[in-house]
Formats: C-alpha cells, sequence, structure tokens
C-alpha cells in the first residue's frame, strides 16, 4: 500500500482534471493523513471545488479539526504532490461517521481470521483501495483506477 500511496501523484498527473479521481485521491490521503485515530471520527464526505468536506459526530470533533486544519491541508497536498485541497469544512453528520465506523469494524473482523500478516495487510490495502474506488461515480473511471492501481501493485510484488 505505501507504493500506492507515493505513486498517488503519478495517478493525478495521469488522470489529469477528473473530479472523480481527484476526490478518489483526496479520500486514500485523507485516511493516511488522519490515521487509525481519526478515521472513525472524520469521514472524508466530498470534494468539491478544492473544498474537502469531512463528516464529523458532534460540534467538539469539528472545532478540534478546524483548529488543525492548515497542517492537515499541508499534509493532505505533499501527499498528492499538488494542490487538490485547499479548504477543509467539517460538518456535523452522525450517520456517515457510524457508517464509516461500521465498515471499520467489519474490516477489522475479517483479517483477524487471516493466518499470515501479509495476508491481513494485503486485505487492508484491498479495502481501502475499494473504498477509494467507490467514490469515483463513473463506471469506466473507476475501472480504469482499479486496472492502474492493480497493475501498479503487481508490478511492486513482482520487484
Amino acid at each position: 500500500m505505501e507504493e500506492l500511496i507515493h505513486s498517488l501523484p503519478k495517478l493525478l498527473r495521469a488522470a489529469g482534471e477528473a473530479e472523480e479521481v481527484l476526490e478518489a485521491a483526496a479520500f486514500v490521503a485523507w485516511r493516511r493523513v488522519a490515521g487509525e485515530a481519526l478515521r472513525g471520527c472524520a469521514v472524508p464526505f466530498r470534494l468539491y471545488r478544492k473544498t474537502l468536506i469531512i463528516a464529523v459526530p458532534d460540534t467538539t470533533w469539528r472545532k478540534q479539526l478546524e483548529a488543525v486544519s492548515g497542517q492537515l491541508i499541508f499534509r493532505l497536498n505533499s501527499l498528492l504532490g499538488q494542490a487538490v485541497v485547499t479548504f477543509i469544512e467539517y460538518r456535523v453528520d452522525q450517520p456517515t461517521v457510524q457508517q464509516e465506523r461500521a465498515r471499520m469494524s467489519a474490516s477489522r473482523a475479517a483479517p483477524a481470521a487471516a493466518a499470515a500478516v501479509g495476508e491481513e495487510q494485503a486485505l487492508q490495502s484491498a479495502g481501502e483501495l475499494h473504498a477509494a474506488a467507490s467514490a469515483i461515480r463513473d463506471e469506466d473511471l473507476r475501472r480504469r483506477f482499479l486496472i492502474a492501481a492493480g497493475s501498479y501493485i503487481n508490478a511492486q510484488e513482482r520487484k
């Protein structure tokens, strides 16, 4: 997954200005930047005109995250290799946050049964890749994104 994360700038350059690809990449970058601690409390919802909309459970979370928005924007754009996000808007949206928590719980339960650490990492990477791809509304573009990402991962595994 590290290689895929580091290849985001190349994928974005290849995709051009396709909004759905920018949104999917911003979501992947957000999950990486937010880390495990914030994933269940700050859920990427939409990228609209360089504004990343994040769902949070309550106003306390919104205020806390607003205080560090500048740092988060810097880290996001550094990871993406370009200014994809210029503003972060935090919206109180408890149902979206609860949905993400349920998804996270389900994805944690599946790897628990995996015998090897490598299998667990592959499942987590596949889950993150699937989550990013699901944000792409155009079916053909989503398919191309998954093919490109899969080709890249396969090439890295052969090294």
